[in-house]
């Protein structure tokens, strides 16, 4: 039964990834933990029932959902490395001249 999600591993993988950076990204901008928390439960409630319903029809296109998931974790990855170091020098600079 499981053998039908084998293509999606990757997918599963980087989507995990995916949440943990955009969890990164809303406490370096500061959102409210509770908020954030609620959110990310919905989304990946979501994303449950679209994979559940959807797996038959996306099974075609697993290599290509795979390698945009994938893509999108990258840039995202990136987004939030810039961001947070954005954040980190201008404490810095907040600090010295403070």
């Amino acid at each position: 039964m499981l053998e039908v999600y084998l293509p999606f591993i990757g997918l599963i993988i980087f989507g995990n990834i995916e949440n943990l950076i955009l969890a990164s990204q809303g406490v370096v901008q500061g959102v409210d933990i509770k908020i954030l928390g609620g959110l990310s439960i919905i989304a990946v409630i979501i994303w449950l029932i679209i994979g559940t319903v959807a797996t038959e029809v996306a099974l075609q296109y697993s290599n290509y959902i795979t390698f945009i998931g994938g893509l999108a974790i990258v840039i995202l990855g990136i987004q939030a490395i810039y961001e947070a170091v954005k954040n980190i020098n201008a404490k810095k600079r907040g600090e010295n001249h403070g």
